[in-house]
């Protein structure tokens, strides 16, 4: 499977409130980068989780972080467990998603982006609420605390709204104008909110979109399973779209090592090429489900399944990542 070139696509860079302009061949002042700048630019040796999760200690949280009511966590997932973790499995860096158990309030994290810069790039949670103030905090967030991507979870948004109303179409579009990134968590069926990601990418092709967990797609055991499977396909037509092969204990129907998730990988690179890839754990989660390090081997043993060359392996396991957020990971 070649690796497919990224024409016209925005880069997210280090700074995540400045932009990187390529230009194209037509002279328009435009995000753009070929296969080959990025086999340049990104380091192949560095293994990058896509996709974890942290959040403060019952110590921690009794005294500076709280949770937030009625979302304590009932596993440990503070950054030191993740730390060791990241060491014993050969982990070099992740990007952390702001967890539901602080939602808004995104200290937790953004301390630990500030202790630890060289290891960790924060993707923060888009607050939709009815007043507008998600777009300062989006704003914040990106220009005063680094944060370089913002996840939208639809079921924040109030009841009977979409993600394509005024605000989400605000935070969107401020997403793109921020060159952050937007992921998109569809925990309840990527068939629900299909219509709504199209629209947004089509009104704004200028904003990266990052498919959580294979958009929730399990192997199809159905016609109807099918066809929302082909539509996850059919996404690669926005070339601003990526995708995270993440959470596989979620998506899978089998256990570990999850070997019914290799033919979903191997119709995903021939649709998005490996450039559009991208491994994540979705740590603490995964560790009672497999076991941190046992999550990056069972990647090993699906792409073995495939095949996917080492090259390809590489861009998924880390170049992907690396190259979205430019600048980041680096000593």
């Amino acid at each position: 499977m070649a690796v497919k070139p990224l024409i016209g696509i925005p880069l997210a860079s280090s700074l995540c409130n400045s932009r990187r302009f390529f230009v194209s061949s037509s002279g328009n002042r435009r995000f753009r980068a070929s296969a080959a700048q990025m086999a340049v630019n990104a380091t192949p040796s560095k293994v990058i989780d896509s996709h974890l999760h942290v959040w403060a200690s019952p110590e921690e949280a009794a005294d500076k972080f709280p949770y937030f009511p009625g979302q304590e966590p009932t596993l440990p997932g503070h950054v030191d467990y993740l730390l060791e973790c990241m060491e014993k499995a050969g982990v070099d860096g992740a990007l952390i998603v702001q967890p539901i158990n602080h939602k808004f309030d995104h200290s937790y994290v953004t301390s630990v982006l500030k202790k630890y810069p060289s290891k960790f790039v924060g993707c923060c949670l888009a607050n939709p609420a009815e007043d507008g103030s998600g777009v300062k905090q989006l704003e914040h967030l990106v220009l005063k605390d680094g944060y370089c991507a913002v996840r939208f979870n639809p079921y924040l948004w109030p009841s009977g709204e979409q993600m394509t109303n005024e605000i989400g179409k605000a935070l969107f579009s401020k997403a793109g104008e921020l060159g952050v990134p937007v992921g998109f968590m569809c925990m309840k069926g990527l068939n629900l909110h299909l219509s709504e990601i199209e629209n947004l990418c089509t009104e704004f092709p200028s904003t990266i979109v990052l498919l959580d967990h294979l958009g929730f797609c399990k192997p199809p055991i159905n016609n109807e399973e099918r066809v929302v499977f082909s539509e996850l396909l059919k996404f690669s037509r926005f070339p601003q779209v990526y995708i995270k092969f993440s959470a596989l204990f979620r998506v899978s129907r089998e256990p570990y090592p999850y070997s019914d998730l290799s033919a979903l990988l191997s119709q995903v690179v021939s649709s998005f090429g490996a450039n559009r890839v991208m491994w994540g754990s979705d740590f603490p989660y995964v560790v009672p489900e497999c076991g941190y390090q046992e999550a990056k081997e069972a990647v090993l043993e699906i792409v073995n399944q495939v095949p996917l060359s080492p090259s390809e392996l590489e861009w998924i396991m880390g170049r992907t990542v690396m190259q979205l957020f430019q600048g980041n990971w680096v000593p």
